[in-house]
């Protein structure tokens, strides 16, 4: 998992919302800028809350990064060659993070400021959030919207099969960023 920095010269502020989500759910996270987008990938999966079951890939300008495959129509960008700071460089700069293109999850990932590394802090680090990350093969933002609705009345004819299948319980306002952060660890 992602390791401590000691080499960087700058720490990005992002702020990372899931796109759709209402109320948002959304995360603010201090990564070195030097990250691959692979790397940043994993830190986006512990974040957020996923379980990295399914594709993803990051768009800006047009072009997508992910893993390429001699298969695909599409041209992808190899992740692991590209860092972040190749694509962002200024404050309000964004890209989507794309996961799950069954369900079709899109992050919008904003950079807020660049900042100096905090001598033992331990990056990267989740420093706010909100809301609970859906849970995967939901379908997507209506699919959750629904699942919601599901748990939340228990005459729902979903609610008892909805509860059951997402382990018993589900609070949708419960977020932790020291649980994240102890993850990143």
């Amino acid at each position: 998992m992602p390791k401590r920095t000691t080499k960087a010269e700058r720490i990005y502020q992002l702020k990372i919302t899931l796109k759709g989500s209402k109320p948002p759910i959304w995360r603010r996270i201090e990564v070195a800028d030097t990250v691959t987008l692979a790397r940043l990938h994993q830190i986006l999966q512990v974040t957020m809350g996923w379980s990295d079951y399914h594709l993803h890939q990051f768009v800006i300008g047009g072009v997508s990064y992910g893993v390429p495959d001699p298969d695909d129509v599409l041209e992808v960008r190899d992740e692991r060659k590209v860092k972040l700071n190749q694509l962002l460089s200024a404050p309000k700069q964004k890209l989507v993070y794309e996961y799950d293109f069954g369900d079709g999850w899109e992050h919008q990932v904003v950079l807020e400021k660049a900042i100096a590394p905090e001598p033992d802090v331990i990056y990267p680090r989740c420093t706010a959030g909100k809301r609970a990350c859906p849970p995967e093969d939901c379908g997507g933002i209506w699919g959750y919207a629904s699942f919601l609705e599901a748990i939340a009345d228990a005459n729902h004819p979903e609610h008892d099969e909805s509860l059951e299948w997402v382990g018993g319980s589900f609070d949708p306002e419960q977020f932790d960023s020291e649980e994240v952060n102890q993850e990143l660890r």
